[in-house]
């Protein structure tokens, strides 16, 4: 085994290697924009990002997990990017939020990543090309779908180009060091309902107030030890407060689905999920017979929603998630059908399914 000594020593010398191994890649990365740029390429490629973490999943034979080598080269790939030109990723803000924690899994930490206010400024910064990418939060396993996202697809011009899945763990929060000395509790909405149990049980006596975000909420009880907050660990950590509790979610599989949006389009993986917005007459058996030839082509729809339209009494708009890719040819043989029974018909995107 040797001594601490000489394996510290060992330590060393492999991470000169690392260091002179990234280096190396890196040079290789400038020369692959110089040919980008040559061609009129895209100089962020997400499926061929794709590509290499599953290559390095298939490859990793331990001791670190798949899920550590990923975040591993998720910084790498990020950093290596920022060398050719610095990727613009808009997310709900501001820094610590659930959307912010979600940015940095998909983009790293050399991504440029900027903070609006709502979810309407996520698609603007994006359709106006101040953003390269868009995060929005799309549903909770715990609390469901998140409306304000589902409508602003129904006016946008972006497509969803990617998806991924984030676990969420809530935090008590706070200046004091003691939950017997809080009055009152800050959070968004959605930690709220997904810290219900636990807070009517734990919190009964503590006014609950909505705030914009759990950034907000980590700000507000700042300075104040009569307040807390439920926010993310990150949060803390930015802002400097105590954790009085721990993962204080009612669900301990706790997941919340994001959505990429951007302007273009995103290639076939084989392994992919289309989704739709559509309107129909309002008729008897209608949204049956809509779906109908998905069943019979034995296209698995993987999610459902509807939602007012907003512009006419009892007229809705069904938003549909299936499995495969638009340019599938029983795909494109559904949509097709689908598309000449509505009065209103969007593909949203095709992308590859999220892990």
């Amino acid at each position: 085994m040797g001594n601490l000594p000489e394996l510290r020593k060992k330590i060393d010398e492999i991470d000169d290697k690392l260091l002179a191994l990234l280096n190396r890649r890196a040079k290789i990365v400038l020369e692959i924009g110089k040919i980008k740029q040559k061609e009129n390429l895209e100089l962020h490629s997400p499926l061929r990002e794709r590509e290499i973490l599953q290559r390095l999943d298939r490859e990793n034979a331990g001791p670190f997990s798949n899920e550590s080598i990923r975040a591993i080269f998720r910084e790498v790939m990020s950093a290596s990017l920022s060398l050719e030109g610095q990727l613009k990723v808009a997310y709900l803000g501001p820094k610590a939020t659930f959307s912010h924690l979600a940015s940095l899994q998909k983009y790293g930490t050399s991504a440029q990543l900027v903070p609006v206010g709502q979810i309407k400024d996520v698609f603007q910064e994006v359709e106006q090309g101040r953003a390269d990418y868009g995060v929005v939060p799309i549903e909770n396993s715990t609390d469901g779908t998140v409306t304000r996202t589902l409508d602003n697809f129904v006016d946008t011009t972006l497509r969803i180009t990617g998806e991924l899945f984030l676990e969420v763990h809530n935090y008590l929060i706070s200046e004091s060091s003691s939950i017997q000395n809080l009055k009152k509790v800050y959070s968004h909405p959605q930690p709220i309902m997904q810290c219900q149990r636990w807070i009517e049980k734990n919190l009964p006596h503590v006014q609950v107030v909505e705030v914009e975000s759990t950034a907000k909420a980590a700000e507000l009880s700042l300075n104040d030890p009569a307040s807390g907050a439920i926010a993310s660990e990150m949060a803390a950590k930015l802002y400097g407060l105590n954790i009085l509790a721990k993962r204080i979610e009612d669900n301990v599989h706790n997941m919340t689905r994001f959505l990429i949006v951007s302007l273009k389009p995103i290639h076939r993986t084989g392994k992919d999920k289309t989704s739709i917005l559509f309107s129909i007459k309002d008729r008897t058996g209608a949204l049956y017979q809509i779906l109908q030839p998905f069943a019979a082509a034995k296209i698995n729809l993987t999610k459902i929603e509807s939602r007012p339209s907003k512009k006419k009494p009892w007229e809705y708009f069904f938003y549909v998630d299936m499995e495969g890719h638009e340019e599938d040819p029983k795909v494109r043989k559904a949509l097709s059908g689908l598309q000449d029974q509505c009065i209103f018909f969007k593909v949203l995107g095709s992308y590859p399914v999220g892990s």
